[in-house]
């Protein structure tokens, strides 16, 4: 198919990976002598018109650094009246033929409703989370694994110098991917998720448990979404954003609190937060964004609209947008029964 300029933007939360997918993609679109427009801020800078060329030399030297040389937003275009309508308007204006988002559930919510508009339209799955339906890994996963990971091997040796209970908030608003991972490779004693609701009363009890045959130190992971049945979601804030998410923190120090409480074990908490989104990506993360980045090109020439690309197994493939809108992907069982073999 014959196209000559396309639009690409990030959208939603930053993560490692970003930039090497926008390189791919421009460099990919130049060789085969397609012109790239970037837009600033996600889908604000499609409301405002907020753009700035692609060219080499723009993606030169941004294959290792972190974050988005474009910007990002939480921006919804479907929540202001007339917003929507100015985003096509201005890609009609700027003749951008066909159009490539990077982004989690909610920018590639927006993008299958523009497509369902009649705009020429690839996604490409960004999240540290990791659950995004129909892909077997999204970029920026890997890197916040790693990143948790050294920290709860940090936390190791300070905690048994001390004989404390160690308890580390990750991030994972609807699954617990980065927790799971993380705590398998860190060796935490007890791992917290979405997927599985627990009572304060057992975990204090895993770790009473622990500590009676003679370990004097936890590590306790939590995901920030994770459910105690015996409260309510723990939220920083009840303000939601334009797309009804809530802002998520404060469960570790919850646990924390209850498990001094009930144990009697000294406890501290440690929040890794944004640590996660940020810094130099991995070489997993590098080469999966640069393997998504071409393939959106790839399915553009070939007319392949209103699909997002996805790791299946080692192929790079092209899945209907469709499939992948709303469905969340919770960690797999198998995984976390694992996990749980080296609680307590």
């Amino acid at each position: 198919m014959s196209i000559k300029r396309i639009g690409i933007l990030t959208g939603g939360g930053d993560c490692p990976g970003l930039n090497p997918a926008i390189r791919a993609i421009v460099r990919k679109a130049l060789s085969e002598n397609i012109s790239v427009v970037g837009v600033k801020n996600g889908w604000k800078g499609l409301i405002e018109r907020n753009i700035v060329d692609l060219d080499l030399k723009s993606v030169s030297g941004i294959l290792p650094k972190g974050g988005t040389i474009l910007g990002t937003s939480r921006t919804n275009p479907y929540k202001k009246e007339g917003n929507a309508e100015k985003v096509k308007k201005n890609i009609r204006a700027l003749k951008l033929e066909a159009f490539i988002a990077v982004g989690g559930d909610d920018t590639l919510g927006v993008a299958f409703k523009f497509y369902k508009e009649g705009i020429k339209i690839v996604g490409v799955p960004k999240t540290i989370d990791n659950d995004l339906s129909c892909t077997d890994f999204t970029f920026g996963f890997d890197t916040a694994v790693n990143i948790a990971t050294e920290a709860i091997d940090r936390l190791h040796t300070t905690a048994e110098s001390h004989h404390r209970i160690m308890v580390v908030e990750i991030m994972g608003r609807h699954a617990g991917w980065i927790a799971t991972y993380a705590g398998i490779a860190g060796g935490a004693d007890v791992i917290l998720i979405p997927e599985v609701p627990v009572k304060m009363n057992d975990v204090c009890r895993m770790i009473k448990k622990r500590h009676e045959r003679g370990k004097n130190f936890s590590i306790v992971v939590v995901a920030e979404g994770a459910k105690l049945e015996d409260y309510d979601l723990i939220l920083k804030t009840k303000e939601k954003d334009s797309f009804g998410n809530v802002l998520l923190g404060g469960i570790g120090h919850v646990v924390g609190k209850e498990l001094e409480r009930q144990t009697g074990f000294e406890t501290r908490v440690t929040v890794l937060g944004h640590i996660q989104r940020g810094g130099t990506p991995s070489a997993f993360d590098r080469v999966l964004a640069t393997r998504f980045g071409v393939k959106a090109v790839e399915l553009l020439l070939n007319g392949e609209f209103g699909k997002m690309v996805a790791l299946k197994g080692n192929e790079i493939v092209g899945v209907p947008l469709e499939d992948v809108i709303g469905e969340i992907k919770s960690v797999d069982m198998k995984l976390y029964k694992i996990a749980k073999i080296f609680f307590g």
